[in-house]
């Protein structure tokens, strides 16, 4: 694969964030050194309130606390997904990047001092044990969590795999918490899986870390091979799957893409915007022109967009499932030194066609709801996207709030209850409609029928 072009926000760490399309700055000193002279007043304010508290404050204080209480405030004030990282929070973010772990499997994040659950990886622990996209954790061995620090619950829930954890759930839609039970176990990340429904290839991302586009490339040929060379269709399944690395996304659109533009990102500066095109990691379209579907939800953020938006802009590929999360943002992690970095929003993306999906999400070609899950009618009425998040940027083009809620309206073409599916031996709806609209609507998959 050629590599990017280089520039000041173009030196890509691949990384799996939570709802996160992630680059790698270097901390340059022209760049810390371009501060506006006038913010020196400002300045002069936050000197004096530090004096003040290191003076007058009941108990002593600490400088390391002061400091990075104000560093907190400053990044937060801005926006859901810009941070400062050291300790914990950069170990979780490197242990993310290059290994596995033991603990529960589970992507998680901060809702007004609340822990939710943002999804739980595909065949971990907490997904086995019924943890599902949107729970809060309310109590971990039964001691309180709730106003504590992430770092601190994620390090409770990591252990020895074989050991048990008890985390009590508070499940919109439910009238009362509960308890579950979670063996711990070793998280292998696997970024990318595969499976062959009939003559139909399923591939499955659950986060841009390292090689999606090169495993997803390996999957296609797998899946071609166990068809016997007959695949007629295939469904890529990015629900749940939060994001990562931004060259990932780039590489896995342009796995299907033989021409045209893929996304580009608008900065600041506009010596910073930039555009990436098909044919930069993979030559034409990978999988000949079959027919394709692209699931998404609301768990499916930034990275994922991103190939959402190319495939539907291109015409490449059916959308189905739920709208987006609407993460039009893209995070530079900025190294600071060895401990420390920070990792800031630098820049908007846009798709082909020049949306930007900054809150309003992707709207699916058809919209399928999961009706397989007997909670979902009740919980998909609480569910956060980014437009609900404190401080989110805002949309330039403007969103009518009405039109974002539309696709929570009940369709009346998707009746059956999850008992009545089940008994069909349906248990995931929106991969079933999928694959079912592809072997009615694939010729390929109609001649594939005739030949049994």
């Amino acid at each position: 694969m050629p590599s990017t072009p280089p520039s000041r926000a173009r030196l890509l760490a691949r990384a799996g964030l939570l709802a996160g399309a992630l680059a790698l700055l270097p901390a340059t000193t022209a760049g810390l050194a371009a501060v506006d002279g006038r913010t020196s007043a400002a300045f002069s304010r936050l000197y004096t309130v530090y004096q003040l508290v290191k003076a007058n404050y009941v108990d002593q204080t600490d400088d390391e606390k002061l400091v990075k209480g104000a560093i907190d405030g400053m990044l937060a004030s801005l926006d859901p997904h810009s941070a400062y990282l050291e300790g914990p929070s950069l170990e979780r973010l490197n242990t993310m990047i290059d290994g596995n772990y033991a603990g529960l499997g589970l992507s998680v994040g901060m809702d007004d001092g609340a822990v939710k659950v943002i999804a739980p990886m595909r065949g971990s622990p907490a997904e086995k044990a019924g943890v599902k996209a949107g729970d809060y954790i309310t109590h971990l061995d039964g001691k309180l969590i709730y106003g504590g620090e992430l770092d601190d619950a994620v390090a409770k829930m990591r252990g020895e795999a074989g050991t048990n954890i008890r985390l009590t759930l508070f499940r919109p839609g439910r009238d009362a918490p509960f308890d579950l039970t979670v063996t711990r176990g070793v998280i292998d990340l696997k970024p990318v899986t595969s499976k062959l429904i009939g003559s139909i290839g399923v591939i499955t991302v659950n986060e841009f870390s390292r090689d999606v586009g090169k495993q997803s490339f390996a999957a296609l040929q797998d899946l071609r091979r166990e068809a016997g060379g007959h695949l007629t269709g295939l469904v890529l399944d990015l629900r749940e799957n939060p994001g990562g690395a931004l060259d990932e996304a780039v590489a896995l659109s342009d796995l299907f893409l033989s021409s045209g533009v893929i996304v580009s990102q608008r900065s600041r500066l506009a010596s910073d915007n930039e555009t990436w095109r098909a044919e930069q990691f993979f030559p034409g379209d990978a999988a000949r022109g079959l027919p394709m579907v692209v699931l998404i939800d609301a768990g499916s953020a930034s990275a994922s967009e991103i190939v959402a938006g190319a495939l539907q802009d291109q015409h490449r590929a059916l959308v189905m499932g739920e709208r987006s999360f609407g993460k039009g943002s893209v995070q530079s992690m900025i190294p600071l030194d060895r401990a420390h970095a920070v990792k800031l929003t630098t820049a908007r993306y846009f798709t082909p066609s020049g949306r930007s999906v900054q809150e309003g999400g992707i709207e699916p070609d058809i919209r399928v709801p999961q009706i397989s899950d007997p909670d979902l009618r009740r919980r998909d009425l609480e569910r956060l996207r980014e437009s609900d998040l404190r401080h989110h940027l805002v949309n330039e083009a403007g969103i009518d709030d009405k039109k974002l809620e539309a696709d929570r309206q009940t369709d009346p073409r998707f009746k059956m209850t999850p008992d009545e599916l089940k008994a069909k031996g349906i248990t995931d709806f929106q991969l079933w409609y999928a694959t079912e609209t592809l072997r009615r609507t694939s010729p390929g998959a109609q001649v594939a029928m005739r030949r049994r």
